[in-house]
């Protein structure tokens, strides 16, 4: 699996995880110690880091932006902004404590979910709308790799789960 595709599949993951992750943490005194034991226990925490945005990305400002506005029409939806608000400060300071120079900043993941929440989408519907989006891209690529005659290889191997059932499979 190529980077830009394994960054894909961080993505997908990451937009249900980072609902989870809100609803898990739960109140803004809890994200300390919850992003404490993700890290202690070896997890990445997700929406945070960039390849290529060593400061915060700057799609992740537009998306905040979105999110705030688009959270105003609902209390629940309200509420969970406020928590990630909470928690992106919060882990902010963390990462930034335990892994020192690594410049881990907000990435445009982070408000992915809330958005697509908001829109009134649950996390099972957020890969499928999130697959929509690539589909132009990724015909690109196969229209790349038929002009040059030639497969494109990957440059990196997929590391993660494999045989994962969806739904009620």
């Amino acid at each position: 699996m190529d980077m830009h595709s394994k960054n894909i599949v961080f993505m997908i993951t990451f937009m249900s995880y980072n609902e989870y992750m809100l609803k898990d943490i739960k109140s803004a005194d809890r994200a300390e110690a919850w992003v404490r034991n993700e890290l202690a226990a070896g997890r990445r925490i997700m929406g945070f880091g960039h390849r290529v945005y060593k400061v915060r990305d700057p799609r992740a400002e537009v998306l905040s932006s979105v999110a705030d506005k688009m959270s105003s029409a609902a209390l629940d939806n309200r509420k969970l902004f406020e928590l990630a608000r909470a928690a992106e400060q919060t882990i902010l300071k963390v990462l930034d404590e335990v892994k020192p120079g690594r410049n881990l900043r907000t990435n445009v993941e982070f408000f992915t979910a809330l958005v697509l929440q908001a829109l009134g989408l649950e996390p099972r519907s957020f890969v499928a709308t999130f697959a929509c989006g690539r589909v132009a891209g990724w015909c690109a690529h196969v229209i790349e790799q038929h002009s040059e005659d030639h497969l494109i290889r990957p440059q990196s191997e997929y590391i993660g789960p494999r045989g994962l059932k969806i739904g009620g499979e």
